[in-house]
């Protein structure tokens, strides 16, 4: 399989950088998947597991919004916040989802609908890592 280069750069670090098969990520249009060869494009990421292909091996990284860009032969995501499923504090999302919902009355229109999304795609974040934990 065609490999290609990957960078996952947070505000705090660079989460990955490295040769890849395939990585999935999760888009706000949809989620989608990056081979060698993709066509060019800039997609927004929503708050998600991004999956990253490579040798055969499988890792998950928690992306909380951020920026995709496909090139010729290479895949950069800006990420918010990028962190691996084993070092997320799974007490800490919790309590971030909990705050989310309670603040979810001071909203209204257009912001409570974003605020809705948002809350959605964390408690799917939440429902995988709970997933993750049981296997």
């Amino acid at each position: 399989m065609a490999t290609f280069h990957f960078d996952l750069v947070s505000p705090e670090r660079l989460a990955f950088s490295g040769e890849v098969d395939q990585v999935d990520i999760p888009g706000w249009e949809g989620d989608f998947g990056v081979l060698a060869g993709h066509a060019p494009v800039v997609a927004a990421v929503r708050p998600g597991i991004l999956t990253i292909f490579s040798g055969g091996q499988k890792q998950k990284v928690i992306v909380l919004g951020g920026l995709a860009e496909v090139s010729d032969d290479r895949l950069t995501v800006l990420a918010d916040v990028a962190t691996s499923i084993e070092e997320i504090d799974r007490a800490q999302f919790a309590d971030t989802i909990e705050q989310m919902q309670e603040k979810l009355s001071e909203k209204e229109g257009g912001e409570l609908d974003l605020a809705i999304a948002r809350l959605d795609h964390y408690k799917s974040i939440q429902h995988e890592l709970n997933t993750t934990a049981m296997h």
